[in-house]
């Protein structure tokens, strides 16, 4: 099988199975790109950095630069963002007339608050994922920079942009 009909059904099961976006995808990204090889874990990680960094959707993201890593061409960008991509736009093509037609339904509400819980699930999955070794190395710094991060953000109404600012300039000086 070509690596492109590979990708193709990679990023298909990626976009069909992703529910409550690029966060809660990690984990499927991860097991599909990482496991048969693609890339390493220590690419992973650096690929879901600078997905964050980047404007735009980090599983789209992602799916850009692990296309073009995987084929070593633009055209694997291109086949693999438009993949990722196509399965949610048509499911939210047809579902936002499907819900708009039943949006008093007792059912469709009891759909929503059933997959509220396993989008938090997932992102939750995605936090454990990148608690590894390249982005918590064997010393505390790390883990002291996660946590007052998470604090910052969390307790103060300091914006997190500023909060990414400081964390670089923190390892700039402490690494």
């Amino acid at each position: 099988m070509s690596v492109y009909l590979k990708l193709i059904w990679a990023y298909l099961k990626i976009g069909l199975f992703g529910f409550g976006g690029g966060y809660a995808m990690l984990a499927l990204i991860e097991r599909e790109v990482v496991t048969p090889g693609w890339i390493s874990e220590q690419m992973f990680t650096d690929i879901v950095a600078i997905s964050q960094m980047t404007p735009g959707p980090i599983g789209i993201n992602s799916a850009t630069y692990i296309g073009y890593v995987v084929t070593g061409s633009v055209f694997g960008s291109i086949v693999a963002t438009l993949t990722v991509m196509l399965p949610s736009f048509l499911l939210v093509l047809y579902a936002s007339h499907f819900i708009h037609r039943h949006k008093d339904s007792v059912a469709i509400k009891g759909i929503f608050a059933g997959l509220r819980p396993v989008v938090i699930g997932l992102i939750a999955s995605a936090a454990l994922l990148l608690m590894n070794r390249e982005n918590f190395p064997d010393n505390s710094i790390s883990i002291i920079i996660c946590v007052a991060s998470f604090c910052l953000v969390y307790f103060t109404k300091i914006h997190p942009i500023f909060i990414i600012c400081l964390a670089g300039v923190a390892g700039l000086i402490l690494y």
